[in-house]
């Protein structure tokens, strides 16, 4: 007994070399390459230095030029004559060499000074005149040449297979694959971004800071038995600030912040998407309390059983498998937050969305008038303005655009001003940055007949006519006949954005969207292409009031929109019958704007010709142009109701605010700042996913009519 226990602790396993076949794969490939590089195609034959010599000087090889070239190895002391084709023949045998084979005889010389001088003889007397190289080579060099390219190959064999063996470390899989690609960034990190540098998007960065309060004093919450949310998904449209929400929580969280995208989990290898996810949640429990960002989510998290390629289950499909159950398990992550963003959430698997995963879904919709405005002054403190700069108009002029719009908007018009030499950014310059990111860059050089123009200032004039005098149609901006991008004119309007459309709304719309088209077969007696796109978009726009607003006086109150983001596959949720009325009343619903459009005409019909002229003339007219023309607009645009409405109330906090205390001897007074306005309800987004192209807001200014990249 007493020699048994020493033996079993000195019993323990070594470690062994595993056999396996890569290496003997790696012999044949060294072997077939040692083949293929030893394998010379010339033939060599050695003789003594007096039949070399006489090979050389013989008349007859002389006359034939049978030697080409003659090369001297000092280094060694040997000396290689190179054989043209008919001494080839004469010294070798034909079945000892190859088609196209060089043939050479080798000798070791006695001096090879003395061959030196003897080959200067020879050219003297006229017995050798080819050329004659000295290699001066090493054996060193020689060596390396021959022997290095395999010792690269087997250096190169060897790394690879420890890699695929796995023996540095790290989570298995070929190349090391299985190892989380996640970037971690602390408080000492390159990422600056705060919550200052995120501009609106109160209600979401409300949330976000919330959760952020949760890692830093957790007691807060626990002490009344409350439990740290485990997740959080950031939906929205493209633009509108997720992931720039997320940089502010990894700027103001004093933890460590894992960042990844949902595509880093997809790879070629079966399971190394799982065994990524296993990795990174890994580090995330050692590095707890932490938050892991997975941007673009919908990657990986796609409803399971929809997948595109129609298998019964693929990698995508597993890795979600192991993000649910790392994610809600029976393990726990306590400490560990999970941030994802997407703008496609109703993609997303329904296991993925529950209460114990995603706790609460964010919503970053697209900034209304007051965001705008923020957003503007966020992006304008590094860009030299002066005072013409109007900031609450480009906000205005700028409905529906996105954050990244916004900066896009900024930048461009930096660009422009430095385009035309100048030291501050005006407000011309930001004019033309909306106008050129909307409708693309002027085509001046665009060739058009004066018949093409007058039409085109016809067909906008129409526009402008019929929208000047209808109530819910979009306020005038600005109309050319310059061509921009795809479209011959256009016209820019201030959009109304709108809480609910009623009826009229989208008629007016539909009506001032049919005027350019009206006014050609009016004042022209013909029409042309030129409202194809006025017709796509009064088209869809009147199907979306049939099929799902239900605002059809033949079939009321019916909507045929799934608002649950689900198909109906190949069927319709119509009988044929069913169908062809769709089809009449929208038929009915644009014939009757139509001729609407044409009786508005009928009526300032001077009016529009006089807007015509004008514009064919100067190419570029404004809202003063109209106003000339037709008189101020009867109806008051609901922004400008608002902005009234809000001064109204600055001015009633104001003159209620209490009075100033009054100030002592050396101190100034001190008065109470006016209370800022409540912020407008978000807008409902026309990009959210659920939404069908057809239920967009009319109003949004990527849709307006006669917008350069729809016509």
């Amino acid at each position: 007994m007493p020699d048994i226990l020493p033996n079993r602790n000195n019993n323990k396993k070594k470690p062994q070399v595993r056999p396996s076949f890569y290496w003997l794969y790696a012999v044949i490939m060294v072997v077939i390459f040692a083949a293929f590089y030893f394998d010379d195609q010339s033939a060599s034959k050695e003789v003594n230095y007096t039949e070399f010599e006489n090979i050389i000087t013989d008349s007859i090889n002389v006359r034939a030029h049978g030697i080409t070239k003659i090369t001297v190895e000092k280094k060694k002391g040997v000396a290689e004559a190179e054989l043209s084709d008919s001494l080839t023949r004469k010294i070798f045998q034909k079945s000892a060499l190859r088609d196209g084979a060089a043939a050479y005889i080798k000798t070791t010389l006695p001096s090879t000074d003395e061959f030196a001088r003897k080959i200067d003889q020879w050219k003297q007397q006229g017995v050798y005149q080819g050329p004659v190289v000295y290699d001066e080579g090493s054996d060193v060099s020689t060596y390396l040449w021959t022997f290095g390219p395999i010792i690269l190959l087997i250096a190169f064999w060897y790394i690879i297979m420890r890699r695929m063996t796995n023996r540095d470390g790290g989570a298995g899989g070929v190349f090391s694959v299985g190892k989380s690609k996640a970037q971690m960034f602390d408080k000492d990190g390159p990422v600056k971004v705060t919550f200052q540098d995120v501009a609106g998007l109160s209600e979401a960065k409300q949330e976000i800071e919330e959760i952020v309060e949760f890692l830093k004093n957790p007691q807060r919450y626990t002490n009344l038995g409350g439990k740290i949310p485990k997740g959080a998904l950031l939906v929205g449209p493209p633009g509108t600030g997720k992931t720039l929400l997320a940089k502010a929580v990894a700027g103001e969280a004093n933890v460590p912040f894992f960042s990844m995208s949902g595509s880093d989990f997809v790879e070629m290898f079966v399971g190394v998407g799982a065994s990524r996810v296993r990795d990174l949640f890994q580090k995330a429990k050692e590095k707890a309390p932490c938050i892991v960002f997975i941007d673009e989510i919908d990657a990986v998290g796609r409803a399971r059983g929809k997948n595109p390629n129609m298998g019964a289950n693929d990698e995508r499909e597993n890795t979600l498998n192991q993000l649910l159950t790392e994610m809600d398990g029976f393990g726990t992550n306590s400490g560990v937050i999970i941030l994802a963003a997407t703008n496609r959430a109703d993609i997303l698997d329904k296991a993925l969305l529950r209460a114990g995963r995603f706790d609460r879904q964010i919503y970053v919709e697209l900034p209304e008038l007051n965001d705008r405005v923020a957003i503007f002054n966020v992006h304008l403190k590094g860009i030299k303005t002066d005072d013409s700069v109007d900031v609450d108009l480009l906000a205005r002029q700028t409905p529906g655009f996105s954050g990244a719009d916004i900066a896009n908007v900024c930048n461009e018009a930096a660009l422009i001003a430095a385009r035309h030499n100048k030291t501050v950014v005006q407000r011309q310059d930001f004019i033309d940055a909306v106008d050129r990111i909307i409708g693309g860059l002027e085509k001046r050089s665009k060739i058009t007949t004066d018949e093409e123009k007058r039409a085109i200032a016809c067909h906008e004039a129409g526009h402008a006519t019929v929208s000047w005098n209808l109530q819910y149609a979009n306020p005038l901006i600005k109309v050319t006949i310059v061509p921009r991008g795809k479209a011959l004119g256009a016209a820019w309007y201030l959009p109304e954005e709108r809480q609910i459309t009623p009826t009229q709304a989208l008629l007016d719309e539909m009506c001032a969207t049919l005027g350019g088209r009206a006014a050609e077969e009016l004042f022209l007696g013909r029409i042309s292409t030129g409202a194809a796109n006025d017709l796509e978009r009064v088209t869809k726009q009147a199907y979306a009031m049939v099929t799902y607003y239900g605002m059809s006086k033949n079939l009321p109150n019916i909507s045929y929109y799934d608002s649950t983001g689900q198909a109906y596959g190949f069927t319709k949720p119509y009988s044929e019958e069913r169908a062809k009325a769709i089809d009449d009343e929208v038929s009915r619903i644009i014939n009757e704007q139509y001729e609407r459009a044409k009786a508005i005409l009928k009526q300032y019909a001077a009016g529009h010709d006089q807007l015509a002229a004008v514009l064919y003339s100067r190419e570029v007219i404004f809202t003063e142009d109209v106003e000339k023309i037709f008189g101020k607009r009867k109806w008051v645009s609901r922004t400008d109701e608002i902005l009234a409405a809000r001064q109204r109330l600055a001015e009633a906090d104001a003159k209620a605010a209490p009075a100033p205390a009054p100030a002592t001897s050396g101190t100034a007074g001190t008065g109470t700042t006016p209370v800022a306005p409540p912020a407008l309800p978000p807008i409902p987004s026309a990009d959210d996913p659920k939404v069908p192209k057809d239920l967009k807001d009319p109003n949004d200014p990527s849709d307006s009519k006669d917008s350069p990249a729809n016509r």
